[in-house]
Parts: C-alpha cells; sequence; structure tokens
C-alpha cells in the first residue's frame, strides 16, 4: 500500500484503486457486506492500513465509466501504470462541451478494458492536455499513484515539453524566450485566451522559441513550453505577429478571426476541409516515471497533414533542418 493511503477509510481506499467507481457506491458495497479486510466484514468507519488485505465483490457496474470506443492508437509506451501515445490533429483529449463521444479518453478506456476481467476496473487518467487540432506526444495514467504524483510533477512544472510549429510569415528573431501574461479573452468567451492588457485573470506564461528553418511566406519553429497556460504557444505567437499557420482563432496581434463577417457572408477565411488542423505538433515529451523513478523521453514525427499546410512550399523533416538563414 502507498504511505499515503494508510490509515484512510475502507471507501477512500477503494476509490482511489478502482476510479470509475464513486465513494458513495462503494460505500454501499461495504455497508452490504461485500468487502473484507484481511478476511473479515468491513464497515464504513473501519480504516486500512499497511499490509492489510482489502477483498470486494463488485456486485454493481462502475457509475463514471467512459463509453468504450474502440479506436486504433499509436501507442509509443506503455507499462502497468503509464500511456504515452502519439496523438493524431482532430481528436479531443476527453469528453468536454460538444465533444462527448469518440476521445482520445474513450479509445484509451477501449484499451483498458481489454486487460481486465470487467469493464471499467481501469480509468484512463488525464494529466495533460492536447488541444484538439494538435498532433503528439501526450501521457496518460493508468494507477491512482501514478496520476497524483504526475500530477504533482506538472503543477511543478518539472516535465519537458517541445513543440514543432510552422507559423505565419518570416519571424525576425533567431531565438527568444516570450514572456507575456494569458488569461481569458475580454470578448472570446472562457474559452479563447489572450495577452491583452484587458485579459481576464492573467497569469504568467513563458515560451523559448527557437528558428529552424524561414520560407517564403511562413517559418518553422521550436518551441519549449516553461509554463503551461491553454493555447500558449498559439496566444503567445499571434501576439508577435506570427500566428500558427491554420489556426482556426488566433490572427496576428491579439485579433480574433471572426465566426461571421460582418455581412453575414460565411464563416471568414476557415481553414479548407482538406486542412482540418493547425501547424503544431507536441515533438518531445521528457519527465521521470512516477513509480519506477527512471527518467524518460519520447521523440515524435510530425504527420504528413502537419507538412500539408505549407501548400507547394514544404520545409524540411526536423532531423534534416539547419540553422535559420
Amino acid at each position: 500500500m502507498e504511505p499515503c493511503l494508510s490509515g484512510v477509510r475502507v471507501d477512500t481506499f477503494l476509490s482511489r484503486q478502482l476510479r470509475n467507481y464513486t465513494t458513495w457506491r462503494l460505500l454501499r458495497m461495504v455497508e452490504a457486506g461485500l468487502v473484507t479486510i484481511n478476511d473479515l466484514p468491513a464497515t464504513s468507519d473501519h480504516r486500512v492500513f499497511s499490509r492489510q488485505t482489502v477483498c470486494v465483490r463488485l456486485c454493481e457496474p462502475p457509475d463514471k465509466l467512459l463509453d468504450a470506443d474502440r479506436q486504433e492508437l499509436q501507442i509509443i509506451w506503455e507499462d502497468p501504470w503509464l500511456l504515452v501515445l502519439d496523438k493524431p490533429a482532430g481528436v479531443v483529449a476527453h469528453p468536454v462541451g460538444e465533444f462527448q463521444e469518440a476521445t482520445l479518453g474513450n479509445a484509451v478506456q477501449a484499451h483498458l478494458d481489454q486487460q481486465t476481467v470487467a469493464r471499467g476496473l481501469l480509468r484512463p487518467g488525464i494529466v495533460h492536455r492536447l488541444d484538439r487540432m494538435t498532433s503528439g506526444l501526450i501521457v496518460l495514467t493508468k494507477h491512482h499513484l501514478a496520476h497524483r504524483r504526475l500530477s504533482l510533477d506538472i503543477q511543478q512544472g518539472l516535465p519537458r515539453k517541445r513543440y514543432l510549429a510552422i507559423v505565419e510569415g518570416r519571424v525576425g528573431f533567431e531565438s527568444r524566450q516570450i514572456r507575456l501574461p494569458i488569461g481569458q479573452h475580454p470578448h472570446g468567451g472562457s474559452v479563447l485566451m489572450s495577452t491583452s492588457p484587458d485579459a481576464r485573470r492573467p497569469r504568467a506564461a513563458a515560451t523559448d522559441v527557437r528558428v529552424l528553418s524561414r520560407h517564403e511566406t511562413f517559418s518553422l519553429i521550436e518551441c519549449d513550453l516553461l509554463t503551461g497556460r491553454n493555447h500558449q504557444i498559439r496566444v503567445h505567437m499571434a501576439a508577435l505577429g506570427h500566428p500558427v499557420l491554420g489556426d482556426e482563432f488566433y490572427l496576428p496581434h491579439g485579433d480574433l478571426r471572426p465566426l461571421r463577417a460582418p455581412d453575414s457572408s460565411p464563416p471568414a477565411a476557415p481553414p479548407p476541409a482538406s486542412r482540418q488542423r493547425h501547424a503544431l505538433h507536441a515533438s518531445f515529451l521528457q519527465f521521470q516515471h512516477p513509480v519506477l523513478q527512471l527518467p524518460l523521453e519520447f521523440r515524435s514525427v510530425p504527420p504528413e497533414d502537419f507538412w500539408d499546410l505549407t501548400s507547394d512550399e514544404r520545409p524540411p523533416s526536423p532531423d534534416r533542418v539547419h540553422p535559420a538563414d
């Protein structure tokens, strides 16, 4: 047993192990005599300590179970505690708002259900997110201890996350650290973000940017996230006048792409139907394994649809990039 759980109530202990069950449902099972501690019936006020054996007979289905969606997953790493995946663009990380089906979380739930005797005994833990139209590396947890420790590491900014992006225009610097606070956009609701002085609830944000190559109408850049704000790279680069190619919301210097033009014409300059993504890819992920305490490092090459956004003028692949001219 993990030291942090020694001494907790039996229903709380079970809710950490069976994360698709609520504490209330597990408490009902305890009160129904379906849980034992060292072969003796447990009661609702029993606490669990190290070196004790807890058994539960699950007579009810999970009540927080994600709908399983059998999708192909590009698995980079898997062990009893973690999954590292290469997410395609266009897939939401977990159910939210209007996106309640066909998310990455639903696909991972289906994958985990194949590893247990019954559905819902494992639950995918989302410890960080990628925007829907961003592709690349994302880590999910399979165990409560891995989720807790990795979440704490992310709060402290310990994992390293690096992205490749294609941005509009020829970026005028070689490397730069962007330090612009990011908050909710004053006119974009609670979803869109901004660096403007009147942004709501701004928080410090820092991005290291290095130019890999320049082309006639765009630049290929590499970004290291020093903080983890929503849409951070997209908002920072747009604030500098170089929005990410194909971005559906952010225009140069803090402007937003209108959903409708003033004359009620069709949406202003949306990405073509064949380009349902923006040119942002999570290419590098480094962190310490939360249970084994081993350093882990992963790399990912952008898919073809990332480069398709550049139309006829194609930059070199990342493994062949030379310093910017």
